[in-house]
């Protein structure tokens, strides 16, 4: 039997935990992935091969995913349609990866016996106002408010009907906005660094305040790790690094890396229901799994993310054209 199965481990969020599992433990992985446009090949190309092998395919194939369950004795669940604009422009795939892929893996826990971990997102819990100084808990009642936000909060009620109801054996994490290496240009922080490279104004909504609780991805890895080891099940652990920042603060960091003049920026109109903050209090898992993030200065993170992006330019450079012109179709 495998050691451990990685859904959309070829994507942004979960390529960087395969790396983090190769680097900092003995453990095989076998990658089920469907390979999206979010995702690639190129992102675990480089682990070796006799630790991590890819298998393409949807996590609504129940034949597949029954199949590598049988040969595999932990799974964490990584794979989603994530990005709120195209959720907004169609909301059809995100039902259908995030609702139904997830029952396809929860009926095969139960068949199997396997252990699951299910990543989730702050973004099930909706907003927080500028002036709030609260932030998000296990206890914060759910209130999504786009399709990609309402298909993860559905999901994260099956993983928990499916542990109260027949014992699956899961966990849950709900984790802040993840920045790093590997992440589709489409994103907020990527798509910011790429336009600076070529010399372009980053482009904001709205007035830029809305605020984000930023996580570096490989301390979102270590967590998510910490939480498949040791996290009890049933349990919910909100995952966060204390990074809050708005969405001018964050583009102003990257001007100055840049050496760009920080009112440098082109605002554009806001996203349709754009939630204003968003808020991690991460110290369930602190306590409890005794975990750390290894990024606790945001702007060393974001330099080390700006390296990476300078130096794998061959990567994201053949979507660039093509995401721009996306945005310049909705005027942003």
């Amino acid at each position: 039997m495998a050691d451990l199965l990685v859904t959309g481990g070829a994507g942004f969020i979960g390529s960087n935990f395969v790396h983090h599992v190769v680097e900092h433990t003995d453990l095989g992985v076998t990658v089920l992935d469907k390979l999206t446009y979010a995702a690639s090949r190129e992102s675990i190309d480089e682990l070796p091969s006799d630790r991590v092998e890819l298998v393409e395919g949807d996590i609504t194939d129940a034949t597949l995913v029954d199949k590598l369950f049988s040969d595999h004795g932990s799974v964490v669940h990584f794979a989603a349609e994530s990005h709120n604009d195209n959720s907004l422009h169609d909301p059809s795939p995100f039902i259908q990866t995030n609702i139904v892929g997830t029952f396809t893996l929860l009926e095969a826990a139960r068949k199997h016996d396997v252990r699951l971990h299910h990543v989730s997102t702050d973004e099930v819990y909706g907003d927080l106002d500028l002036d709030d100084p609260k932030r998000f808990t296990e206890d914060t009642p759910y209130q999504p408010s786009s399709p990609y936000s309402a298909s993860k909060a559905g999901s994260d009620h099956l993983v928990r009907a499916w542990v109260r109801s027949f014992g699956v054996r899961a966990t849950i994490s709900n984790c802040s906005n993840n920045y790093g290496p590997w992440q589709h240009i489409e994103k907020f922080i990527p798509r910011m660094i790429t336009n600076l490279i070529d010399g372009v104004p980053p482009k904001v909504y709205g007035d830029g305040l809305n605020v984000r609780d930023w996580i570096h991805a490989d301390d979102h890895s270590s967590a998510v790790l910490r939480i498949l080891e040791q996290g009890r099940i049933g349990e919910t652990y909100l995952i966060g690094a204390d990074g809050e920042r708005n969405n001018l603060q964050v583009v102003k960091a990257l001007l100055a890396a840049f050496g760009r003049n920080e009112d440098d920026i082109e605002f554009v109109t806001d996203r349709p229901g754009h939630d204003r903050r968003y808020a991690i209090e991460s110290g369930k898992l602190r306590s409890e799994l005794g975990w750390s993030p290894r990024f606790q200065d945001f702007e060393a993170g974001l330099a080390d993310t700006v390296a990476w992006y300078r130096s794998h330019e061959d990567w994201w450079r053949p979507h660039k054209q093509a995401t721009e012109a996306f945005y310049a179709a909705k005027g942003q």
